[in-house]
C-alpha cells in the first residue's frame, strides 16, 4: 500500500495523534515528527523505528534508508504491518487506539523491526540481517532471529524477553505474551525450532522447545514446557506440558482467555 488512499488504519491514526497534540502540547513535537509531518504509514514507521535503532554504527538516517528500502520492495510488509495493530487494538485491552502500538509499544515495534530485517535475510545480506538482529534485541529486549518466518495478525504482548530462534515458524492470528521462548533444545542442527499454527495463544512465560508443532487453534498456558507436537484445539498445560482440555474458541489467540477451566479431561468441550 503506497499511498493513504483507502487506508483506514492510516486514517485513524492520524486523526487521533491530530487530537492528543491539541490536547498535550508538552507532546506535539513528538507526535508531528513520527506521525503528522508524513502523508503514508510506512513513512511515519520508518522515522519511528529508525530513531530509536540508531546507532553510532549506523545512524538514523541511514536506518530509516533501509527501512523504506524494505518497505518499498516487499509490500506484503505494509500489509502485515497493518493486520498487526489491528491485531493488537482488538485483542489487548489496554490498546483502544491505533496510534498506540506504532507510538508506545515495544512488542509492535520490535515486530516491525523484525519483518525489515527478514527481507534483507531473504535478500542474502544476512550480515546486515543480523545486525539489526542484535540491535532490535539491545533496544527492545525481543529476539527474533531475521530468518524465522512469522505471519501477519500477530500480537506480542508487553514482549519483553520473547525468544524466536531460526527456524521457528509463526502462523498468522498468533498471540503470544513476555518471556515466551520458541527455541531449541541445545542439541539438533538445521530445523530445530517450533511451528505455531494459525489462531495459537500462548500465555506468558511458556517455552515451547525443538521442531515440534503447535496446532490451530491450539492454547499454551503460562510457564508451560512443550517438548512435543500439541493437537490442534487443545490446552495444554504444566512442565513438561500434557492436554487438558479444548480451548472455548477454535481461535483462541482471538479472545485471549487465559483461563484454565478446573476438572478438565482431554478433548472435552467447555
Amino acid at each position: 500500500m503506497s499511498t493513504n488512499m483507502d487506508d483506514p488504519v492510516w486514517d485513524g491514526i492520524r486523526q487521533e495523534v491530530t487530537e492528543d497534540a491539541q490536547r498535550e502540547p508538552m507532546l506535539a513535537s513528538f507526535l508531528y515528527a513520527v506521525v503528522l509531518n508524513h502523508s503514508r504509514f510506512e513513512d511515519a514507521l520508518s522515522f519511528h523505528l529508525a530513531s530509536k535503532l540508531e546507532s553510532s554504527i549506523i545512524p538514523s538516517g541511514t536506518m530509516r534508508d533501509l527501512f523504506d528500502h524494505a518497505l518499498r520492495h516487499d509490500p506484503s510488509i505494509g500489509r502485515k504491518v497493518r493486520e498487526d495493530i489491528t491485531a493488537v487494538c482488538e485483542r489487548d485491552p489496554a490498546c483502544q487506539r491505533y496510534s498506540t502500538p506504532l507510538l508506545y509499544f515495544k512488542g509492535f515495534h520490535a515486530l516491525q523491526s523484525y519483518r525489515a530485517a527478514h527481507y534483507y535475510w531473504r535478500e542474502g545480506r544476512r550480515s546486515l540481517a543480523l545486525f539489526l538482529q542484535s540491535r532490535i534485541s539491545e533496544v527492545f529486549g525481543v529476539d527474533i532471529h531475521p530468518a524465522a518466518v512469522i505471519g501477519s495478525g500477530i500480537l506480542m504482548d508487553h514482549a519483553t524477553a520473547i525468544v524466536i530462534g531460526e527456524t521457528a515458524v509463526v502462523g498468522d492470528n498468533v498471540s503470544m505474551l513476555h518471556e515466551v521462548t520458541l527455541g531449541g533444545t541445545g542439541k539438533e542442527q538445521g530445523d530445530r525450532h517450533p511451528k505455531v499454527r494459525d489462531g495459537v495463544l500462548i500465555a506468558a512465560g511458556a517455552k515451547i522447545l525443538g521442531n515440534v508443532t503447535i496446532g490451530e487453534g491450539a492454547r499454551v498456558g503460562g510457564g508451560a514446557v512443550v517438548l512435543n507436537n500439541v493437537p490442534p484445539h487443545c490446552t495444554v498445560v504444566g512442565v513438561p506440558a500434557r492436554v487438558v482440555g479444548r480451548p472455548p474458541t477454535e481461535l483462541p489467540a482471538l479472545d485471549m482467555d487465559h483461563r484454565i477451566g478446573n476438572g478438565e479431561e482431554p478433548g472435552s468441550e467447555r
